[in-house]
């Protein structure tokens, strides 16, 4: 069976506490893109990690292993989720899954103490991470924040493979930075292939 994996990113503690939000499960185009992989028969789910603005990799690591990975697997994440995707497959070289989309990832360059991510983003990166996987593609904004930036420079000099999508001004790829829930490019890029 078809299924896709989400996962959202490291929220502001304000962000992961306040009412007014939504769970980050629930926010950006998370909740309009797993109705949208669910309608063309992609059982798609999207972990909520605990304590996601002070990430713990092995919290992450086991919210994320609820869940099954196959070669007919899509993984998508938006910024720290799709750091963690990176390292995961990194250390996991036996696993291959179906197409990885890493929108705006970021995995703390220069290891900057003010981000508490301890040692969240301690590892080797797979040269050969992409051989595993269908298609490893990502997403860059021309205006997103410079850690971002400079992960995705990080990430295309290390990985074999990778292919970048280029957007101009979509920001950190979040709600208040497109206009809306709808991300029609992600979810042609997931579909590409897989249908």
């Amino acid at each position: 069976m078809k299924n896709a994996i989400i996962l959202h990113g490291r929220p502001d503690d304000w962000e992961y506490y306040g009412l007014e939000y939504p769970a980050q499960s629930n926010s950006h185009w998370i909740p309009w893109l797993q109705k949208q992989l669910q309608v063309k028969d992609i059982f798609t789910q999207t972990p909520e990690i605990p304590i996601s603005f002070k990430p713990d990799y092995k919290v992450w690591e086991k919210e994320f292993e609820r869940y099954d990975t196959g070669p007919e697997t899509i993984l998508v994440g938006h910024s720290c989720g799709g750091g963690f995707i990176v390292r995961w497959l990194s250390e996991h070289k036996e696993t291959k899954v179906g197409k990885v989309v890493l929108v705006a990832p970021w995995i703390n360059p220069g290891d900057k103490p003010e981000s508490e991510t301890g040692s969240f983003f301690h590892f080797d990166i797979d040269p050969n991470l992409s051989e595993r996987t269908k298609k490893t593609v990502i997403f860059r904004s021309s205006n997103d924040v410079a850690d971002v930036l400079e992960t995705i420079d990080i990430l295309r000099e290390k990985i074999k493979n990778i292919e970048i999508r280029e957007f101009k001004n979509y920001g950190h790829f979040c709600k208040s930075d497109l206009g809306t829930e709808a991300f029609p490019e992600l979810l042609e890029e997931c579909l590409k292939g897989n249908t």
